[in-house]
């Protein structure tokens, strides 16, 4: 395995924040990019191309949309949609091979308000997910499941739990079908690398939540047996959160190196 440097980051619209977008490119020069909530029908791939980023995309107007950026390389296409969602709307899985890996990425329903149909769309398609992941879990391939999951998977990963029991990123449903991935035997990268630090990827616009640094964890980048020996390193490019007009997520990564002796 070549080194690597693979990135999730949900934009929260490509237009707004195209040259948020550039920028972090030109700065943290990641390999992979998985992008999440374009909110946007088209997609910038002419500008992305002159960076030195080949594109994929699955847009929707106003609203979701994901793609996956290659450097120096053309991401190709498996995958669009979820197996078992064919009939679902919302643009919320791509998937495509890059540098040597099998890149899945994913815009997990938010789920909210809960209990009603959002929340029964959020399980339906976590359901999914997981069937979908086991086959991509046994592949030989190595394989990374990347993006905004909108699970917080455990009160660690979140700054303050009260304030967010009622909140479908912390239900216990939405819980179990995240800890049911990793007993397929995914690897939480980020937690794998900080196992006990409090890291977080997502700080909302409210009650100046991310000057407080009153974050939470919902941004994961999974990785398969096959590529989990690879993993060196994991963190969170939180500069970006606060530029001007930012995103309410900062980019999540990480970098794959030699393979670790045993």
């Amino acid at each position: 395995m070549k080194a690597l440097k693979i990135a999730t980051f949900n934009i929260n619209g490509i237009r707004a924040r195209q040259a948020h977008l550039l920028a972090w490119l030109e700065r943290e020069k990641p390999d992979i990019v998985c992008l999440q909530e374009l909110k946007a029908a088209d997609f910038p791939s002419q500008q992305l191309a002159e960076a030195g980023y080949g594109s994929l995309f699955l847009g929707q107007p106003s609203w979701n949309g994901v793609a996956i950026l290659a450097r120096d390389a053309e991401p190709l296409e498996i995958r669009r949609g979820l197996p078992g969602m064919e009939n679902d709307a919302q643009s919320r899985y791509l998937e495509a091979a890059a540098h040597g890996v099998i890149v899945a990425c994913l815009y997990l329903p938010n789920g909210n308000p809960q209990p009603g149909p959002k929340f029964d769309y959020k399980l339906a398609w976590f359901e999914c997910l997981i069937e979908h992941a086991r086959a991509l879990h046994d592949s030989e391939h190595p394989v990374v499941l990347a993006g905004d999951f909108n699970v917080v998977p455990t009160d660690q990963d979140i700054y303050n739990p009260r304030s967010w029991l009622k909140d479908a990123l912390l239900q216990p449903q939405s819980r179990a079908c995240y800890q049911r991935l990793l007993e397929q035997g995914w690897v939480d990268s980020l937690r794998h690398v900080y196992p006990e630090e409090r890291i977080y990827t997502f700080w909302d616009y409210f009650r100046q939540h991310w000057e407080k640094n009153a974050g939470l964890r919902i941004d994961h980048l999974l990785l398969n047996p096959s590529l989990a020996p690879y993993l060196k390193n994991a963190g969170v490019d939180a500069w970006v959160r606060n530029e001007p007009k930012a995103s309410d997520h900062a980019p999540t990564w990480i970098e794959l190196g030699a393979r670790k002796k045993r």
